[in-house]
């Protein structure tokens, strides 16, 4: 992946879950924690994090300035610890630093050409290899994941439709309807503020929760 994308699950912020998918594999992939903080916080994280937790295998710079590649600057990439000893790479830079950044990219130009020789040579690899067996390897290394959508499936779908009727069609919704001033996210306080008073799911309580709904 290039460096200028984010990574993370939508789910309970946007009115879903990410069964089927994350909630299978991700726990594997980078442990039961980090796991969690992503299926149930759903803050996005950077490439450069995604790339040290073992969800990418490469990441490579998109950024220009003045005609060179320079990693994205809203991300710490040059250091691994901050003062206290806590993994601080791949994080998002913060206040004054963060602003320098976005800055710093207004200013260059967005080129994936090293991203295209990453794939491209990449791909070069996988021709270098016996096809079935290529077939097969692929076929075996998705078995978890497959083994797990297997035995949940069920209910998993059933559920999934079920939730179409209250929490995904309100953040569905909420997400399609909302613009950059009013943000894409329901009003969640006054949401469980209302089903705490048994308010039930009508029409009525949807369009409350609407970005921008409480600015009439």
């Amino acid at each position: 992946a290039h460096d200028m994308c984010n990574f993370g699950q939508a789910g309970p912020k946007h009115g879903s879950a990410a069964i089927g998918g994350a909630t299978d594999f991700l726990p594997l992939m980078i442990g039961c924690e980090q796991a969690m903080v992503s299926g149930t916080l759903c803050e996005p994280f950077s490439a450069h994090k995604a790339y040290r937790l073992g969800v990418i295998m490469d990441v490579v710079p998109a950024l220009k300035i003045d005609g060179e590649f320079i990693a994205n600057p809203c991300v710490v990439s040059n250091r691994m610890i901050d003062d206290f000893g806590r993994i601080v790479h791949g994080d998002f830079k913060t206040g004054e630093d963060f602003k320098a950044g976005k800055e710093l990219i207004k200013s260059g130009q967005v080129d994936l050409s090293m991203l295209d020789d990453t794939v491209e040579a990449l791909c070069a690899k996988l021709i270098h290899t016996f096809p079935e067996c290529m077939s097969k390897s692929l076929e075996e290394l998705r078995k978890p994941k497959l083994n797990a959508w297997n035995a949940n499936k069920e209910n998993s779908r059933a559920w999934l439709a079920l939730n179409m009727m209250n929490e995904a069609r309100t953040g569905f919704r909420a997400f399609n309807e909302g613009t950059r001033e009013t943000g894409r996210e329901i009003d969640f306080v006054k949401l469980r503020q209302g089903l705490a008073q048994g308010v039930p799911w009508t029409q009525e309580l949807i369009d409350s929760l609407m970005p921008g709904a409480g600015d009439d």
